[in-house]
């Protein structure tokens, strides 16, 4: 069964059309890069596919279960709340700028969801967290505030948020592009770690070579539409479409 499934998403807004008819599908253990130049959609498909956008048509179904039905017109009805809310537990969403709660410590940022929405066992969630923090390399933080760590640091807190909530699909919009060079490195060797351990991801990046070394697949989109998608050794190393070959070449400069 595919972890999520988009099927000829279109989503407006007011008259500037931004996603046109694009179909999307994730298997367990995927990594899918989305590349493609400012203004193309790629942050707006993301917000679509995470609920913080309503999409105009089509469907969006995580793990066979939909999210959305439609009319004679493709135009996307949502199912009831509690469906929704229910779906909502299968994925979670990396921001660029970190999101994290500035007066929350370390540690509250990682269990407050968990526990205030999941409503999970409480000793379970302080556990898990620590895990993570470990894993992070931020075991020494949990009592820290965001405002004390450096922007890398905080970038892998989010990455830990989102991963406590324990869901079968992780997003990252642009997840390195507040970072400078030194702490990109820091957040893609995490990104890169979950790869290895079969995460499943979307990643919304602008980092070319690590969207190479790190994919299943890449999705190249441009006008609000998919222009090519398919092996990142194809799709970055030798593309077949013309609009592609030129953003990367505008990108190599």
């Amino acid at each position: 069964m595919k972890v999520l499934e988009m099927q000829n998403i279109g989503k407006s807004f007011n008259d500037l059309e931004v996603l046109r008819d694009i179909s999307l599908e994730v298997d367990h253990g995927e990594v899918v890069s989305i590349i493609g130049p400012s203004g193309s959609g790629k942050s707006t498909l993301l917000r679509c596919a995470t609920f913080l956008e309503k999409v105009d048509f089509g469907k969006i179904k995580y793990l066979g279960k939909p999210a959305t039905m439609v009319n004679d017109e493709n135009r996307a009805m949502y199912v009831g709340s509690s469906q929704l809310a229910e779906i909502k537990n299968y994925f979670s969403l990396v921001f660029q700028n970190f999101n994290l709660f500035p007066h929350y410590s370390v540690i509250k940022n990682i269990t407050e969801a968990p526990l205030s929405v999941q409503h999970r066992d409480k000793e379970e969630v302080m556990e898990d967290a620590h895990k993570l923090l470990r894993k992070m390399g931020l075991e020494a933080k949990a009592n820290a505030y965001p405002y004390q760590l450096s922007g890398g640091q905080q970038q892998r807190v989010a990455i830990a948020r989102a991963l406590a909530m324990k869901p079968e699909i992780l997003f990252f919009d642009e997840p390195t592009s507040a970072l400078d060079p030194e702490l990109t490195a820091e957040v893609l060797k995490v990104i890169r770690q979950l790869a290895d351990e079969k995460m499943t991801m979307v990643i919304v990046t602008h980092e070319m070579p690590f969207a190479r070394a790190v994919s299943d697949r890449v999705i190249f989109i441009d006008g609000g539409v998919i222009v090519e998608q398919g092996d990142p050794e194809i799709v970055l190393g030798n593309p077949q479409q013309a609009r592609t070959r030129q953003f990367l070449q505008t990108y190599q400069r």
